[in-house]
């Protein structure tokens, strides 16, 4: 009896310990995944109707520089 409470102690601290890792391998993995649709297009063609164009900005270039001498 004492050797299975011995087990039993050692597995449940090692999963104690080991449900972090666990828990941010799944977060990972789903993170990975939206990155892979993204990249695909497939999250792109939903959210394309919504999203707003890009503000296109053009820079001035000042031949003498931008101190005035």
């Amino acid at each position: 009896m004492n050797l299975f409470l011995n087990y039993l102690t050692v597995t449940a601290l090692f999963a104690l310990v080991a449900l972090p890792a666990a828990i941010g391998f799944v977060r990972e993995r789903r993170i990975d995944r939206q990155l892979r649709d993204a990249e695909r297009g497939e999250a792109a063609r939903t959210e394309a109707r919504s999203a707003a164009r890009p503000y296109k900005v053009t820079r001035r270039s000042y031949p003498q520089g931008w101190a005035k001498a």
